[in-house]
């Protein structure tokens, strides 16, 4: 069996591994680096992403950052268990360090360190700006990388090629290697053409993702209408959850939400990465069955379009259609909230367009006639909330609630992709993997998705920042770890 020695050797090339990769260069440690993709594929799904980063400034993350992670850290927690992480985390006892909640020193670790992440991507020529994103409406600002997440990972990548990472592509780790102590000594991995290798190093640092692309995960973690949800883009196909399986064969403690994902409202006509629809607020969502199911415009969309996701995917065959008619063709750049490449599905009538939808006319034309009787007499202001909702109808609808009644009328089909899985490993502020115990398993960190930190709903625009922030700490933990032994 082949065998290769590094100082570090990281499993995965998107944000989480590159940031982890370079800081450990940085640090002094040699580093290898596993990538399941070829080398022009490189990146994940960081290299298909815009990369929303919510931050109110490069240097400040969002007011209300901590407080939404907060919200959404776990499901309900022993109230004795949650008064007692408000104490020093080295008197936690052992069933709360490992407990599956994203404590409150992960989310402060999270928020200070995000400012000197930017601080740190810009030093290797990465810019940053507040520029035009999909959400017509917007609670939150966003901060992007100028050429969205493939300028970070060229620019990472290029970091450490230049400082001697070796790069591994089309390899992918498959189980940890331990010393009879327990300390995490390397990965074995499977190579083209099915060679099997082990890599040896004194740290590993797993970065690889979630398990969107594996259907036998998926499956168990969230049940059998998982073959409803697709991967957002090309680079989801390539996780399959190795990263987490392994950690969590050798005892790791589970964290995140397992049975739930990131979801967002894609066109499934759509071969592009991230073709999605968020102009639903506008008109109406309908089932197969012709019927409305959730509020569509509960807030801004950015607030909102998760929730209203999942609605679709519990939905028959986890479609639905978004309908509307010639109002929305005044929005001041309606284009920007639709990724799509697809044309709508047009038509003169609400009844031929069912037809072309494959819904019954007589069901679709009920369902438009009750909701333009429940709205109320208003101006379109669509850029901003306007609380005009219907009456008497359920489910309401709370803002733009105009009446459907302008030919022509178009529809564009909605299923929920998956942008990445919530469940994963539990991790220290120092992004060293936990044991069940609640106790550093020694060598081995995480970085990215691959550590779980959502529940129920995704605080947006934290995934990326997410694996630049804690994939940085993880690899300069493990180039001071070696420097140690």
């Amino acid at each position: 069996m082949a065998e290769t020695r590094s100082d570090v050797v990281v499993v995965g090339c998107g944000i989480g591994g590159l940031a982890a990769a370079v800081s450990a260069l940085q640090g002094g440690a040699g580093v290898t680096i596993l990538e399941r993709a070829p080398r022009e594929e490189r990146g994940g799904q960081t290299r298909y992403t815009e990369a929303y980063l919510r931050m109110k400034s490069e240097n400040e993350v969002t007011d209300d950052f901590e407080d939404q992670l907060a919200r959404n850290a776990s499901g309900y927690v022993d109230p004795s268990l949650v008064h007692l992480a408000a104490g020093p985390r080295d008197k936690w006892p052992a069933l709360l360090k490992a407990l599956s909640f994203a404590d409150p020193e992960i989310v402060s670790a999270f928020a200070d360190a995000a400012g000197p992440t930017i601080r740190w991507l810009k030093g290797f020529g990465v810019r940053f700006d507040f520029l035009p994103t999909q959400f017509l409406t917007k609670a939150q600002p966003r901060l992007l990388p100028v050429g969205g997440g493939l300028a970070l990972v060229e620019a990472l990548a290029a970091a450490a090629e230049k400082m001697g990472a070796t790069f591994a592509y089309e390899t992918a780790a498959t189980g940890l290697i331990q010393d009879r102590a327990g300390n995490v000594t390397g990965v074995r991995a499977v190579g083209k053409g099915g060679r099997v290798r082990e890599f040896m190093a004194s740290s590993v640092v797993l970065a690889s993702g979630g398990f969107e692309g594996n259907a036998e995960m998926l499956t168990r973690y969230m049940g059998p209408r998982s073959i409803f949800l697709r991967p957002i883009c090309r680079g989801g196909y390539y996780n399959k959850g190795e990263g987490v399986q392994m950690a969590l064969d050798v005892g790791a403690a589970p964290c995140g939400d397992f049975g739930s994902y990131h979801a967002e409202p894609v066109d499934p006509r759509s071969g592009i990465a991230e073709p999605s629809v968020f102009i639903f607020s506008y008109g109406i969502l309908v089932n197969r069955e012709g019927r409305r199911f959730a509020d569509e415009a509960l807030t801004t969309i950015d607030a909102c379009y998760e929730r209203v996701t999942r609605e679709i995917f519990n939905q028959t065959n986890g479609i639905a259609y978004t309908v509307l008619d010639a109002r929305h063709l005044e929005i001041p750049n309606y284009r920007l909230g639709l990724r799509t490449d697809q044309p709508p599905i047009e038509a003169g009538t609400i009844a031929e367009l069912a037809g072309k939808l494959g819904i019954a006319p007589e069901a679709l034309v009920a369902t438009v006639s009750g909701y333009n009787r429940a709205c109320r007499p208003g101006d379109f202001k669509p850029l901003a909330l306007d609380g005009l909702a219907t009456q008497g109808l359920v489910p309401p609808k709370s803002n733009w609630a105009h009446p459907i009644d302008r030919p022509p009328f178009h529809a564009y089909p909605v299923i929920s992709a998956n942008v990445f899985t919530f469940g994963g490993l539990k991790v220290d502020a120092r992004a060293r993997v936990l044991n069940k115990e609640g106790d550093p398993i020694p060598g081995l960190y995480a970085a990215g998705e691959t550590i779980g930190m959502f529940y129920k709903n995704y605080t947006g625009a934290t995934s990326v920042l997410k694996g630049a922030v804690f994939g940085r700490i993880a690899g300069s933990d493990a180039a001071q770890r070696r420097k140690a032994r």
